[in-house]
């Protein structure tokens, strides 16, 4: 290759060689491992509940046969809430890995860099100011995450965006809003402040057909959007000196990415709240997997799905007789995996 870096991974072109990739075989047989097992992990939260369901109901159920009350349990109660849980951990899983190929830090993801408190704190507007409904909270979400996304751009940029000084600005941003949001909810009534504050932890409990609908609609454009825009992402990984070598406009690539980067955990944070850890572990752990040293956006949103789904299903049953939302399960797990990743990186820097 003209940049003289090794990409391991046969290559693949198509239409008329217009298209054309890598694709390694182990990273091809991780996503599909991944892949069965969230549609087998989805397949059992359809069938266990308070009202368990045999498999094999489920798949009647599914197909629009067996008992009406059968039908209406998996196909309108709990169908919705696996398919929510699978495309919004997909989409913070691809969001993850496009910020942290970006900055190039393990530690760069929607929630430490402030888009995701951006989207809840439009969330949080809507509901306090304007009692407004699960639309107009989504909406709130997607412009919130927007203005913030773009306020983080413009004040860490210095003859180009460099990865640090997007991370510190993002940090000190969520600060902000983070106490934006408090004095929000503090001010609200109480009956509001409380509606927004379940809004707030994050929870796939109230997923509806419609709610999953948006949301697929969204990442049925954005998904593979960000898939498309990968090479870019790659040449960005060589450097920005490397990239223009090789005709990349590279900060007109690094903003496209981080707009539709920012797009998917807007659309995730409005279909649930901001549901902390996944965008964060699920690149990390798709990598380990797959041992690439690329940006692995398709494996980390197979991980993320695998990632979200397991948590609600685990949510649900932690404590008997409670649903919990499935954010607080996400965030405790995620300050334990940020307080190891924290330790192992302080512990190579020692070394």
């Amino acid at each position: 290759m003209k940049s003289g870096v090794a990409v391991p991974g046969k290559a693949v072109r198509l239409f008329g060689d217009r298209v054309s990739a890598r694709v390694s075989v182990r990273t091809i047989t991780v996503c599909a491992l991944l892949a069965c097992a969230a549609a087998a992990l989805g397949a059992l939260a359809l069938a266990v509940g308070d009202y368990p369901i045999p498999l094999a109901d489920v798949l009647a159920a599914l197909a629009g046969e067996g008992p009406g009350g059968d039908r209406f349990i998996v196909a309108d109660l709990r169908l919705p809430r696996v398919l929510c849980a699978l495309l919004i951990g997909a989409g913070l899983g691809a969001a993850g890995a496009i910020f942290q190929s970006l900055t190039g830090n393990a530690l760069a993801s929607p929630d430490v860099i402030g888009f995701t408190t951006g989207a809840a704190t439009g969330g949080i507007l809507v509901i306090v100011l304007l009692a407004g409904d699960s639309a107009q909270v989504a909406a709130g979400a997607l412009a919130g995450g927007g203005l913030v996304s773009t306020a983080v751009y413009v004040m860490s940029f210095k003859r180009g965006v460099q990865g640090y000084r997007l991370i510190l600005m993002g940090i000190g941003i969520t600060s902000i809003l983070v106490s934006v949001n408090s004095y929000l909810l503090a001010r609200a009534e109480v009956e509001t402040a409380a509606n927004a504050q379940r809004w707030l932890i994050g929870s796939l409990n109230g997923a509806t057909w419609s709610d999953t609908a948006v949301l697929a609609v969204l990442l049925a454009a954005l998904l593979p959007t960000a898939a498309l825009m990968g090479g870019r992402l790659r040449l960005l990984g060589l450097g920005d000196e490397q990239a223009r070598g090789l005709g990349l406009a590279v900060e007109r690539s690094r903003l496209g990415l981080m707009l539709v980067a920012v797009a998917m955990t807007a659309a995730a944070t409005a279909a649930a709240g901001p549901i902390a850890f996944v965008a964060l572990a699920a690149p990390q752990l798709a990598r380990r997997l797959t041992r690439a040293s690329g940006e692995g956006m398709v494996s980390s949103a197979f991980m993320g799905a695998l990632l979200l789904v397991a948590a609600d299903f685990a949510a649900q049953r932690v404590i008997p007789g409670v649903q919990l939302p499935v954010g607080i399960l996400t965030g405790v797990i995620g300050g334990l995996y940020l307080v190891a990743l924290l330790t192992a990186q302080w512990r190579a820097g020692r070394g």
